[in-house]
């Protein structure tokens, strides 16, 4: 049987984003253990022209609601980039996960040659809905789950690849 576009898109979402709560949970933990300040964590970035912790994990909640509602031609919930705390943190992850979960999978498969226009700085891109999700929107995704995870490496935090992977 060959993989649907839902499969591709909505399960690999709701799976990053958990092991994403997974990593800033297990990060939150060793902070409280060794008097970390977790507000370091969050406003915490790898380079001075990077996004914060908090930056990171708000984009990669756009990522994927946004991702999912470009293929499914349906509008995303807005969320407010206002988060400054690992609770306000978490609690945006899990009300991404809970869109995600309201998605229909009829909305989705069978719409690979539905387009979608992204508008950015440098103009429009015009993709069908399955080169958006296979070469924009996940990749965007993982490039934004993987950077957060790279802060808290970077902070000294015991997460390792098994932590980003999960259990299967």
């Amino acid at each position: 049987m060959a993989l649907s576009l839902y499969d591709l898109s909505v399960p690999v979402f709701s799976r990053g984003l958990g092991q994403l709560t997974h990593v800033l949970e297990k990060s939150l933990a060793h902070a409280k253990a060794n008097d970390i300040d977790p507000a370091a964590l969050v406003d915490a970035k790898l380079a001075p022209d990077m996004i914060t912790l908090a930056g990171q994990v708000q984009r990669a909640s756009d990522a994927s609601k946004l991702g999912v509602a470009r293929i499914s031609g349906i509008a995303a919930p807005s969320f407010p980039d206002e988060e400054k705390t690992y609770d306000e943190l978490l609690a945006r992850i899990a009300k991404t996960q809970a869109f995600l979960a309201t998605v229909d999978r009829t909305l989705i498969d069978g719409q690979e040659e539905r387009q979608v226009t992204i508008k950015s700085r440098e103009g429009e891109a015009h993709f069908t809905a399955q080169r958006y999700l296979l070469q924009f929107a996940l990749p965007n995704f993982f490039f934004h789950v993987t950077t957060a995870y790279d802060v808290l490496r970077h902070k000294g935090m015991p997460i390792g690849k098994m932590d980003y992977l999960g259990k299967f």
